[in-house]
């Protein structure tokens, strides 16, 4: 007895799947890169401090900074709108998944922890060729988004009403074979083709 097929058209058919998370990778070697900086200047200094040589220059003129200035300064203002930017966004970016560009696909029921996703660029390029199969259509122009899938045609013979709803058929039976996990809206629109 075999299980769902997730290809079959069916939206229940099997589990849902979030949008993988991002390794962001380029951000979190940055910020460790900086605490790391930080951190090896400021041990160096207390060790050299410990050791009965005077503080460094930097870590000196720091401190009498922050005593000398007022709240109100304009560059503690300053850094602390800068710090407070750069706090918001790594809060987002480590409540956020990121991959933006790859849109989850339905797990089979038979294996629910069998994660897949695709391309934007890539759904889009399948539902453009469903499009280009039905008859009257010249050209089509396809968007996937991740809650509405635009597509544009041209119409070069038959009915423009019935070209439409013969392409919206077509492309909602092309994208429950994507097997996404949120399937999109469709939206079409059509002109006929003036040459």
């Amino acid at each position: 007895m075999s299980g769902p097929d997730p290809t079959s058209g069916r939206r229940d058919a099997g589990h849902r799947s979030h949008r993988p998370w991002s390794a962001r990778r380029i951000p979190a070697a940055l910020v460790a890169s900086v605490i790391l900086v930080a951190a090896v200047a400021a041990l160096i200094d207390v060790i050299a401090v410990r050791a009965g040589r005077p503080a460094a220059a930097w870590r000196r003129h720091l401190a009498a900074e922050l005593a000398t200035r007022s709240v109100d300064d304009v560059w503690m203002l300053t850094g602390a709108a800068v710090a407070a930017a750069v706090g918001v966004w790594l809060i987002v970016l480590a409540l956020t998944p990121g991959l933006r560009r790859w849109l989850p696909q339905r797990s089979p029921a038979e294996c629910p922890r069998l994660r897949a996703s695709l391309d934007r660029d890539g759904a889009a390029g399948l539902l453009r060729d469903a499009a280009l199969r039905v008859p009257g259509v010249g050209a089509a122009r396809v968007r996937v988004r991740r809650h509405r899938i635009r597509a544009r045609a041209e119409v070069r013979f038959r009915d423009p009403r019935q070209v439409k709803d013969d392409l919206t058929a077509v492309l909602d039976e092309e994208r429950d074979r994507l097997a996404l996990a949120r399937p999109a809206r469709i939206v079409v629109r059509v002109r006929r083709r003036t040459d």
